[in-house]
């Protein structure tokens, strides 16, 4: 099986209501779809969010990349994923999302045509339905309060709490009441996205220490490794990076300075579906705890493949963020679906979604002026 054709296709997909976080506030996603086909026609999707804090990569540049990479990579064995990555970082520094999506469409293909579904190609299957993290993030504690009553009556027992964009102080209250609010919650955490400096978070952590946060994930810049373990070192609450991580280098150092307990393994930051699983791998071995997330947000396309990966990986002690559920538009026939609270790994081959072509041009991303 061969590569025969690769392109890339960017979207912008509205949000179901606008979602704060650190201080931002985002109405609507911009993605690239990773479109892959084989010399018989059979087709495999990608997909990757736009994330230029966390990757270093706009809708523009991922598209680009794809494209960029497209000759180089056809003709390529579209089975043999090490000598694919090989060829792309030959090719082209850096560039993970863009990658990713490449990869993820890849294993679709490959899934779909020896017709298993894609976690068969990352390992032994260890579970089939999976609790998924609800976001908090309205930018209003009322708001936060009335929704947390109603995803807990639909059977949501996991939750994330966005922070970092207020005084550290004024989000701590925030925390309290809405955990209080959660009740008997398997997870409680909390998502500064770099929000704030080592000071701020330290106020932060010892104003919630007995509150019911289970982790508080990257409450300063990802590049301040020191910040991050003193944040830690002062905290009863588990510290867990997310935007420092970029590579299995990355999760070794965040152990080794005590700087986190856990890491969000997302396939943007990673480059990929093998990447992620690679990295998971090793936080069994460190010891530390791992969390599975798509970005903010991303279409069911990317929601099945991190099902998939949730399938397969040892452990997931922090839980899956999924964000096709906060999008008001999706570009596959059945969207995935989320009941009481758990989404079921998609049976069939490949991802197990059938992507509407004619929904992709419809959301087609279209330069600002």
């Amino acid at each position: 099986m061969r590569i025969a054709a690769l392109e890339a296709l960017a979207v912008a997909l509205p949000l179901a209501r606008p979602m704060k976080m650190s201080g931002v506030e985002i109405a609507t996603a911009e993605n690239v779809l990773a479109r892959v086909a084989d010399e018989r026609g059979r087709v495999g999707w990608g997909e990757a969010a736009s994330a230029p804090s966390m990757t270093g990569e706009t809708v523009e540049s991922m598209a680009a990349a794809v494209r960029h990479l497209a000759p180089f990579v056809s003709g390529l064995a579209a089975e043999d994923f090490a000598a694919v990555h090989a060829e792309m970082d030959w090719r082209l520094y850096g560039n993970h999302a863009a990658k990713s999506a490449i990869d993820m469409a890849l294993h679709d293909l490959v899934a779909r045509a020896r017709g298993v579904p894609v976690h068969a190609l990352l390992g032994t299957r260890r579970r089939e339905r999976i609790p998924v993290l609800w976001m908090l993030g309205t930018g209003s504690v009322e708001a936060d309060l009335r929704e947390a009553a109603e995803k807990r009556g639909a059977g949501f027992v996991a939750y994330k709490i966005k922070v970092g964009g207020d005084d550290p102080r004024v989000d701590a209250e925030r925390t309290a009441r809405l955990c209080a609010a959660l009740g008997a919650a398997q997870l409680v955490s909390a998502d500064a996205n770099q929000g704030w400096n080592p000071e701020q978070a330290i106020a932060y952590v010892r104003a919630v220490a007995s509150t019911a946060v289970d982790f508080l994930e990257q409450p300063v810049r990802g590049d301040d490794l020191a910040g991050m373990a003193r944040v830690a070192a002062a905290s009863r609450v588990a510290i867990g990076a997310d935007e420092g991580v970029h590579g299995l280098d990355d999760i070794a150092r965040h152990h080794a300075a005590r700087a986190a307990s856990g890491v969000s393994l997302k396939t943007i930051k990673l480059g990929g579906l093998g990447a992620a699983r690679e990295a998971a791998l090793l936080c069994e071995r460190l010891g530390m705890k791992v969390n599975l997330a798509c970005k903010i947000a991303e279409s069911s396309i990317a929601t099945a493949a991190v099902l998939h990966l949730a399938a397969a990986v040892p452990s997931l002690e922090w839980g899956v963020s999924l964000s096709s559920q906060y999008l008001a538009a999706d570009l596959v026939r059945r969207p995935i679906a989320i009941r009481d609270g758990h989404a079921a790994v998609p049976e069939g081959p490949g991802l197990g979604i059938e992507v509407d072509e004619e929904r992709v041009r419809e959301h087609r991303w279209r330069a600002r002026a």
